[in-house]
């Protein structure tokens, strides 16, 4: 195993791989957040030609902090082939690993001087929180797939409101102001749980009025480039045909 030796360099002394297959804008602001808080623990592997092999999202976060140098490890061990899959390797194994969520917000109550809403983290973490947070860090370019039954879920299974109904009967008893409690209020609805799973089954059925409105909202997610895109409400009429075929 070679020896690991950390070079300080100039940011635009280094050089994006051009055929970078991942996006990752989403995630810069988050990682600059955390250089800022804790440091460039992280340094950046490149090539011999100074060409990122890992770490595009943390050169585009020292860039936005104007940073004049950053650490970066040389990889001249490994060939061209093993630099091309340690960059997918590196990228994929982020997706692979799953969170705790009990454990999670264990650690997140005992951390109170440092925001943590800049790394992505906001409130409790449910479930469905944690798999958002994995898209952050991750910034996988493919979203999820749901399979369409062709049952269309009843609309009250689309969100559970047990957290956001307890929390609303609490501020209401409470003895803070009027105006109080109707921000309150207002913010409970924070701890709404989506079952996105649900929405995306619910919008195949839906009108396209309730379909344009559910992605004004973020219930669902289109890009004109995926599956999804060609649409829940394609499957549906297909899904819809074929059972009118059948009678």
């Amino acid at each position: 195993m070679a020896d690991i030796k950390i070079v300080y360099q100039d940011p635009e002394n280094l050089r994006e791989y051009q055929n970078n297959p991942r996006y990752n804008d989403d995630a810069v602001k988050a990682v600059a957040e955390s250089i800022k808080e804790f440091g460039f623990k992280n340094p950046i592997i490149v090539d011999k030609t100074n060409t990122i092999v890992c770490g595009h999202t943390r050169l585009k976060a020292a860039k936005m902090l104007a940073l004049d140098r950053v650490p970066t490890i040389l990889a001249d061990d490994l060939s061209e082939e093993q630099i091309k899959a340690f960059r997918l390797a590196d990228n994929k194994t982020a997706e692979l690993a799953d969170w705790n969520v009990d454990l999670l917000n264990v650690e997140l109550e005992s951390i109170t001087d440092i925001d943590m809403s800049l790394f992505g983290f906001d409130g409790d973490i449910t479930d469905e929180a944690a798999e958002e947070l994995d898209e952050t860090y991750s910034t996988k370019v493919k979203i999820p797939q749901y399979e369409i039954t062709g049952d269309c879920p009843d609309i009250s299974e689309l969100v559970d409101k047990a957290k956001t109904e307890t929390l609303i009967e609490a501020i209401k008893a409470s003895s803070v102001s009027d105006e109080e409690k109707s921000f309150l209020i207002d913010a409970a609805g924070r701890h709404n749980v989506f079952n996105y799973r649900n929405c995306a089954e619910y919008y195949a059925h839906a009108s396209p009025e309730m379909q344009r409105l559910m992605e004004k909202s973020a219930l669902v997610i289109i890009d004109v480039d995926d599956a999804i895109a060609n649409g829940f409400a394609n499957l549906a009429n297909l899904i819809h045909e074929a059972m009118e075929a059948d009678e």
